[in-house]
């Protein structure tokens, strides 16, 4: 399999630049993987597992994302997300607190309480939690 360039940034830093085989991203309407040659695309992505390939038969490393955007234009990948962490980097205790805390104002039940953001970090920390597991 033929590589290219792929460039992953999250708001705090620079997470991978590389060449690569493939990378499978979250996409809003299910998973999508990025070959050699694909068509140009941009698009957003959501809550899930990125995967990269370096190299035919090589492991692929799993990232958690908390979603973001993806353009894909001549052999190169740019990858923007709002937050990406290393399956074997991810903080446990801190996601374990985050999923309570995120069930505790969705329980409350009371209107100062944002719903869709409650949700939306109680998705995240679950995500993040299963791919800590995942090796």
């Amino acid at each position: 399999m033929k590589q290219f360039e792929i460039e992953v940034i999250a708001p705090s830093k620079q997470v991978y630049k590389g060449n690569i085989v493939s990378v499978t991203v979250p996409g809003t309407n299910g998973n999508f993987q990025v070959l050699y040659n694909h068509a140009p695309l941009l698009s957003s992505f959501e809550i899930g597992k990125v995967k990269i390939k370096e190299e035919e038969g090589s492991e692929e490393t799993v990232y958690a994302t908390g979603g973001g955007t993806v353009e894909v234009l001549g052999n190169k990948v740019l990858l923007l997300a709002e937050s990406l962490e290393r399956y074997d980097e991810i903080d446990v205790k801190r996601a374990e607190a985050a999923a309570e805390r995120a069930k505790e104002r969705l329980a409350k039940k009371d209107e100062s309480i944002d719903v869709a953001r409650a949700e939306a970090a109680l998705h995240r920390a679950i995500n993040r939690l299963k791919i800590a597991q995942m090796k």
